[in-house]
């Protein structure tokens, strides 16, 4: 038998934010940590404010988040480092509409 603890309602409160390029270049957007949910939010350009464009939970809580290019790149990678010891290198996939792993480390 195996459990499985989600909770009911959604964090609101942000802890962690990004800013970069995640979905194309010269996209702006901002990558937000909501407990264990990532968000992608992009400014609308006709009321100035952030709309949601993806959100994806992360089954463990966020704790450090950062953007990187690779030289020469276009596109803007996001570091996430989580409660269990693992930092991934996530990508947005804008034809999937998801962030995708490229690599994991486990450390401890």
């Amino acid at each position: 038998m195996h459990f499985l603890s989600l909770s009911l309602q959604r964090a609101s409160a942000i802890h962690l934010a990004a800013y970069g390029n995640f979905s194309a270049p010269k996209a702006q957007e901002v990558v937000v940590a909501r407990g264990a949910w990532l968000e992608l939010l992009r400014p609308d350009d006709q009321t100035g404010k952030l709309t949601g464009v993806h959100s994806q939970h992360t089954f463990g809580v966020v704790r450090s988040l950062l953007p990187f290019r690779l030289t020469g790149g276009t596109k803007d990678y996001l570091v996430v480092g989580g409660d269990s010891g693992r930092i991934s290198i996530l990508e947005f996939d804008a034809e999937k509409n998801r962030f995708k792993v490229v690599h994991q480390e486990t450390f401890g």
